[in-house]
């Protein structure tokens, strides 16, 4: 038999997990409504969403309060009558949303594959080879990639129009390979690789480039996977590189075009909404694993 003592601190520990448990629920339902709102609302009828957001989208909010009706907005989670027109009116009839889509793509999956050799390689100097200044430099890229964007945007932007890249998706792909998020992940989840398998290849003959193909690359998968995920989330979400550097709305991004739908019909900015987190969803979904297991052995902590 348990004595009192243990019996109160076994009870004690569950309860503590138990009040853990409904905290965090509480914080993932209260981060998800978001998603599920607007993945609701994009199955409503444009009538229902303009009488639900009317209030809060229609720039002429008197007209509510003096006719007498609601003044405030609805969060309606279960559509009334259930519809495809939204998707219908972004897929088909509205083209600019695939332009736009293919312009993302265009845009973050160079970075995305340029990063992710740069910053493999870039990484492997730092953390397996040794020469002169190598930790003054890492020291440099710390410092530039706690810059905010807005610091480095002048260089950028004088340089990519001396280049002739100005409204050119170029002037935006090339500073996005060249990032120093990927180097310090990388750099961190190498450190960990023992030195011993690297020492035992090069007994065995091994150079360098062949050590970095059959050693580093496979160990290093679950971080390389974490930071094509983080690189290819933070890309696909840019405002302020495109806003800047694409003046021809023809080449600028879907996550330029969210902002602008709201202006013409409301229900669509729900369907484009939703359309616009898929690959983001189905990217986390599929390498979540890989994800949590890089950042996790790379020792970055949120």
């Amino acid at each position: 038999m348990l004595s009192p003592a243990k019996l109160f601190n076994s009870g004690k520990h569950s309860l503590h997990k138990s009040v853990y448990f409904i905290i965090l629920l509480i914080l993932a339902v209260f981060f998800l409504f978001p998603l599920g709102v607007t993945l609701t609302n994009s199955f409503m009828s444009e009538q229902e969403i303009t009488t639900n957001y009317g209030p809060v989208t229609d720039k002429s909010l008197n007209s509510y309060q003096d006719s007498g009706a609601d003044p405030f907005a609805r969060f309606e989670l279960i559509p009334d009558i259930v519809t495809l027109k939204q998707y219908y009116s972004v897929l088909l009839k509205k083209t600019q949303f695939l332009f736009m889509f293919w312009n993302s793509v265009l845009l973050t999956f160079p970075i995305v594959i340029g990063q992710t050799l740069v910053a493999t390689l870039a990484a492997y100097a730092f953390a397996k080879m040794k020469f002169r200044g190598r930790d003054m430099l890492f020291f440099l890229y710390i410092v530039v990639m706690l810059m905010p964007f807005q610091v480095t945007l002048v260089p950028n932007y004088i340089i990519a129009g001396r280049l002739g890249l100005l409204n050119n998706p170029l002037s935006i792909i090339f500073p996005g390979i060249f990032s120093t998020f990927g180097v310090f992940l990388l750099k961190q989840y190498m450190e960990q690789i023992p030195d011993s398998y690297l020492e035992a290849a090069k007994v065995d003959g091994a150079n360098p480039f062949q050590i970095f193909l059959k050693i580093i690359v496979p160990m290093s998968r679950a971080g390389i996977a974490a930071m094509a995920i983080l690189v290819f989330i933070d890309n696909w979400n840019m405002v302020e590189q495109p806003l800047i550097f694409l003046q021809d709305a023809a080449r600028q991004p879907l996550s330029l075009y969210l902002a602008k739908i709201v202006d013409g019909e409301k229900g669509l900015a729900f369907a484009a909404s939703t359309l616009y987190m898929l690959p983001m969803l189905l990217n986390f979904l599929y390498a979540e694993r890989y994800l949590l297991e890089g950042i996790r052995l790379s020792g970055i902590k949120g």
